[in-house]
């Protein structure tokens, strides 16, 4: 039974992980040295605590995870409108704080919302892979997906809920949707953003976009913080500048830097080399959920995998 098992881990993921983590940690050690390294315990308590989770996760059959995911899923919606209640940080009610630790039911939420959307679809084609094509049934698999994104649009995290979005397409594309409702949605995009864009997304978030696209719009205010990172990765050259010596990192000009910019971080003191690293492993990462997906032993399965896809190829979505 564990030597099945054993075999059946696509290490690949694993070993990219590993790599990324550690990658991650280097970095945070650098981006914290200021702040007595609060950041950087924090982010090993979560490996540590993941470590065993991962381990025992391993060794559960996804069938049995994916039966409870409604229980799960009534727990997270629950904790996604009780978050709307806390004191706002940065604008926004997404974080539980609990004495020094904090955490952020939308990032649970990703996983969970993964997990029973892919059971109510599995459960919806038992007779039966077109019944996801009807209105009715769809419309059910819809709910699933817009009660939790209209509560992180809420708080509001338009990110995530961008997240949720791309992960809902990704899975009912897999589930082999019929085209009429691909085309249709393409042209409800076309239509909506530029509506939304003009007349529904507050000012904050219109600049956020704008500011993204030419930074160069208000370079001392929105603009700043995406102009010193690219001056960063610039600067890191070949192999970098060395550990604590970036010059956009260590002075204060890199923000928010354990977090937003970190990959600028990891370019300017590790250089132009790790930082592709850790761009082929993540495209790595991506064709490895893929494939996993491509070749899992049921429909269930395959719908997991490609929803935790899009986490990788959407990773700050």
């Amino acid at each position: 039974m564990k030597r099945k098992i054993l075999k059946n881990i696509e290490w690949g993921i694993l070993i990219c992980t590993i790599i990324l983590v550690i990658i991650g940690l280097v970095a945070l050690t650098s981006a914290t040295r200021n702040s007595d390294y609060d950041e950087l315990k924090r982010q090993v308590v979560w490996v540590a605590v993941s470590i065993p989770v991962m381990i025992i996760i391993i060794f559960i059959d996804y069938d049995l995870i994916a039966k409870i995911s409604p229980f799960l899923y009534g727990i997270i919606i629950i904790l996604l409108i009780a978050v709307l209640f806390t004191e706002p940080i940065n604008g926004a009610t997404s974080w539980f704080n609990i004495g020094s630790a904090s955490f952020q039911p939308a990032e649970f939420a990703k996983v969970i919302y993964i997990l029973m959307l892919a059971f109510v679809i599995t459960k919806i084609q038992k007779r039966g892979k077109d019944e996801i094509s009807r209105l009715p049934k769809l419309l059910i698999a819809i709910a699933v997906f817009i009660v939790p994104t209209l509560l992180i649009i809420k708080q509001p995290d338009y990110g995530t809920s961008l997240a949720f979005v791309m992960s809902f397409v990704f899975v009912l594309f897999t589930a082999g949707i019929k085209k009429r409702y691909i085309i249709v949605s393409i042209l409800l995009v076309v239509i909506l953003v530029p509506i939304l864009y003009l007349f529904v997304l507050p000012e904050h978030a219109k600049t956020r976009i704008d500011v993204f696209l030419n930074p160069d719009l208000d370079p001392r205010g929105a603009g700043y913080n995406i102009i010193q990172s690219k001056l960063a990765i610039g600067s890191g050259g070949l192999l970098g500048m060395g550990l604590f010596k970036g010059n956009q990192t260590q002075l204060g000009f890199l923000y928010p830097k354990t977090t937003d910019f970190i990959f600028a971080l990891i370019a300017e003191e590790m250089g132009f080399i790790v930082a592709s690293i850790v761009i082929i492993l993540y495209v790595v990462l991506i064709t490895k959920a893929i494939y996993v997906a491509k070749t899992a032993k049921d429909d269930l399965g395959s719908y997991i995998a490609m929803g935790i896809a899009r986490n990788f190829l959407f990773p700050y979505a």
